[in-house]
């Protein structure tokens, strides 16, 4: 019986230091390190993170092997986020890898990390995976892409944000109510109290499958302005309905985009994936889509929706099996390479 490869896989791309050790698609270990000195600033400070992954990608790869039960001389190869990504922190991840590539004599394999976000669904945790072709809604802080996946390296971005993403549109209501970063949590967490038919807010009408959401924080900006003029308590008095209809919103412009590129395409598998994929809020919508829309649902599990290693070394086991190993002289890229279907 062949044994399967182990991939180390490690994860650099923005704030949170990760590393994940597979063996095939079984998970052996998956470690995050994140890093809480962002927060007072309200949003990623690029030259912390970088610090910050310097400090913590030594400690966070030790921890991955060690819970993994493997020794380093039983890793077949390692997988490396290359980009999108903030370019500092993605040096550290590229320079240790090189650096280990070269002390242990096993090749490396790039990861984009926006595929990563989908190929987190091939982890095997015995629950069902995506069939080809299916559509994958990819929501977080800088990306908001509606993708069709035809196979686990050929995928088409179908639908994209024209501005800003999903998440920066639920961290900028967040900080408007005074909450703090990174505000999404918060903003899901008060919606499951609130009313989400207290305030409405106007629906931004953008052609085909493509996203708009920079209105839509304008629009509530001026929206809570405008309600403290009138009563000082206004945010206090109404933080959980103006995050609950500020939820449902964003939910409703996702869903029914992702409702008419499954129409289009006649494809009805549909995934999610990234770090909104976490909100409670979408992920009822997605289910309810099955009843609604005769959808087959694929959910990620919580530790895969955030920046993680264990979709880079997926996406790396399956390079590997394809033998597209990199080059020693491979630099980083910080800008997504793949570009939105006109």
């Amino acid at each position: 019986m062949i044994k399967e490869p182990i991939i180390l896989g490690i994860e650099s791309s923005c704030d949170d230091t990760s590393a994940a050790i597979l063996q095939g698609q079984k998970i052996l270990s998956n470690i995050i390190a994140g890093q809480d000195v962002h927060t007072k600033y309200g949003g990623v400070v690029p030259e912390l993170a970088s610090r910050a992954h310097q400090q913590n990608i030594i400690p966070v790869i030790d921890q991955a092997i060690k819970q993994a039960g493997v020794s380093k001389s039983d890793i077949s190869a390692i997988a490396i986020t290359r980009g999108p990504g903030l370019l500092g922190s993605l040096l550290v991840g590229t320079s240790f890898t090189k650096g280990f590539s070269l002390g242990r004599d096993i090749p490396m394999l790039e990861v984009d990390h926006l595929q990563a976000h989908i190929l987190a669904h091939f982890v095997d945790t015995g629950k069902d995976m995506p069939k080809f072709p299916f559509l994958c809604l990819t929501v977080s802080g800088g990306h908001t892409q509606i993708v069709k996946v035809s196979d686990y390296f050929e995928m088409e971005i179908i639908g994209n944000t024209i501005d800003d993403a999903a998440g920066e549109a639920f961290d900028k209501t967040a900080k408007i109510l005074g909450l703090p970063y990174p505000g999404g949590p918060h903003i899901d967490r008060l919606a499951k109290i609130g009313d989400e038919n207290k305030f409405s807010f106007p629906f931004p009408k953008i052609q085909g499958l493509n996203f708009s959401f920079s209105g839509i924080k304008t629009s509530f900006l001026y929206f809570v302005r405008d309600g403290l003029k009138i009563n000082d308590n206004f945010i206090e008095e109404n933080r959980a309905d103006l995050a609950a209809s500020m939820q449902k919103l964003i939910v409703d412009i996702l869903i029914g985009k992702l409702k008419r590129a499954s129409k289009e395409t006649g494809i009805k598998q549909i995934a999610i994936a990234g770090g909104v994929s976490a909100n409670s809020g979408l992920r009822d919508a997605i289910v309810a889509g099955e009843k609604t829309f005769g959808w087959k649902t694929y959910i990620p599990e919580f530790q895969f929706t955030t920046d993680n290693a264990a979709m880079i070394a997926i996406s790396g086991y399956f390079k590997y099996l394809k033998k597209e190993f990199l080059p020693i002289d491979f630099v980083p890229y910080a800008r997504a390479l793949h570009k939105a279907k006109k």
